[in-house]
């Protein structure tokens, strides 16, 4: 089963010193900045391949959510996707690109925005490996709609959703195999049960298509996705391959893999990282929660209660700057988990006073989990990795939690564990500034 990283443009910056809270002035985003694919570059691969959004690099007209500037748009359109995210000649091999339309950032619209031309255009441009067909997500789920042997209980919008995909979907691939164009096609399935899935899937598959994405499925619980998937089993063929979009849901991956799927993608590793309220830290056997240590400087709420006088300035700045001291002196060994505790309550009664992350930082500090990962954000960072704070520290949380979920994907279906020790040397730069 492979695994594709949704792009988000999430990047870091190498030159950022977590001492001193400093950067490049002179550093240019896109240009220097490094990917999850670059940070692991001395490491076996951490994914099989990107899934980029034509909504993400483009927008969709008036909603636009649009993650790429205009020069950018351009660049990678001009350049392709491979070039432009820098994966040629990558010691991990081939880093193969999947293309989608972003079909969640539309949802409310009444059709799609863009025209099955449009999608192939992109496609053909960047040069994907993979390119999805235009969808219409159905975000009802309600199988007993089906009770009705006439089919009058779906709403009418809902079917329209599923007949307009199918129709797009014949577009895209007549327009595909009329013009053998060089990636290959993904159908997408849209349904509002089991049994609506697999007519989907069955008229996608009498279409000629031997990918078939299965859509609409985020909010589903498992049982919900285990039941579409063996409604789909029955009439998929031998040669058809299924693909989960946005869908992981760990501890049933060896039977959504028996089932038939070959391929998933999802951010879901990345964002707990500084969106989940407790499981921002992955190991192969747990989670963990962040030490929350919030910047004084920037952080619009502390500043708020700064301004308004309800904190003092030079009393919280103290207070933040000591557990930093306290933490970077713990991880060095030279002072006591306690002493380090005490000053994380004492801010914390400062910055969030409803709240008491005692138990969980004691937890984490006393496993110091980042010591025995060999991957390469916890070899530099150290403990750095495990605050919650501010935007370079989280995101190379979240590379490490995809780095962590690709070993055990690779574990659970029996693949060659993914992360050994490092095949580079480390940097002799200091560990508070991340170099790779």
């Amino acid at each position: 089963m492979k695994y594709f990283l949704p792009d988000s443009q999430d990047l870091v910056d190498p030159s950022f010193d977590f001492q001193r809270e400093t950067r490049n002035p002179e550093r240019i985003r896109h240009q220097d900045d490094h990917y999850a694919h670059e940070v692991f570059r001395g490491q076996e691969r951490v994914f099989d391949g990107l899934l980029v959004s034509k909504a993400i690099v483009e927008g969709t007209g008036a909603n636009s959510q649009a993650k790429y500037t205009q020069n950018q748009q351009r660049r990678i359109l001009r350049e392709g996707v491979k070039e432009f995210f820098r994966l040629k000649d990558h010691p991990w091999g081939p880093i193969e690109c999947m293309g989608d339309c972003g079909a969640f950032t539309y949802v409310k619209e009444d059709e799609p925005p863009f025209s099955v031309d449009d999608v192939i255009n992109f496609y053909v441009k960047c040069g994907f490996d993979y390119g999805f067909a235009v969808d219409h997500v159905i975000i009802d789920y309600k199988p007993q709609w089906d009770a009705d042997l006439f089919g009058s209980a779906v709403p009418p919008n809902v079917r329209a959703r599923q007949e307009l995909t199918l129709k797009l979907a014949a577009e895209f691939h007549s327009t595909h195999k009329k013009n053998k164009l060089p990636f290959t096609p993904i159908g997408i399935a849209q349904g509002w049960s089991p049994s609506s899935y697999a007519h989907a899937f069955a008229a996608l598959q009498k279409m000629g298509y031997r990918y078939i994405a299965l859509g609409g499925m985020v909010p589903l619980k498992t049982p919900e996705i285990l039941s579409c998937l063996r409604a789909v089993a029955e009439i998929r063929l031998p040669a058809t391959k299924i693909h989960l979009l946005g869908v992981t849901r760990f501890a049933s991956l060896p039977t959504f893999e028996s089932l038939g799927v070959a391929s998933i993608d999802s951010t879901s590793p990345l964002r707990q990282a500084f969106m989940d309220d407790k499981d921002n830290y992955h190991t192969l056997e747990r989670t963990y929660t962040a030490i929350r240590v919030p910047q004084v400087q920037g952080n619009f709420r502390l500043e708020a209660r700064i301004r308004s006088g309800e904190l003092d300035y030079d009393k919280t700045r103290k207070a933040e700057q000591l557990c930093l001291r306290r933490l970077e002196e713990y991880d060095a060994g030279g002072r006591s988990l306690v002493t380090v505790l005490k000053a994380l309550r004492a801010y914390e009664e400062i910055h969030d006073p409803e709240r008491n992350r005692t138990e969980s930082a004691r937890q984490v500090l006393e496993d110091s989990p980042w010591k025995k990962c060999t991957c390469a954000v916890c070899r530099h960072l150290k403990h750095h990795v495990i605050l919650f704070r501010g935007a370079e520290r989280n995101r190379r949380r979240g590379f490490h939690n995809v780095a962590i979920f690709y070993q055990r994907l690779r574990t659970l279906t029996g693949q060659v564990p993914a992360i050994p020790e490092a095949q580079e040397p480390l940097p002799t730069e200091s560990a508070t500034r991340l170099s790779a």
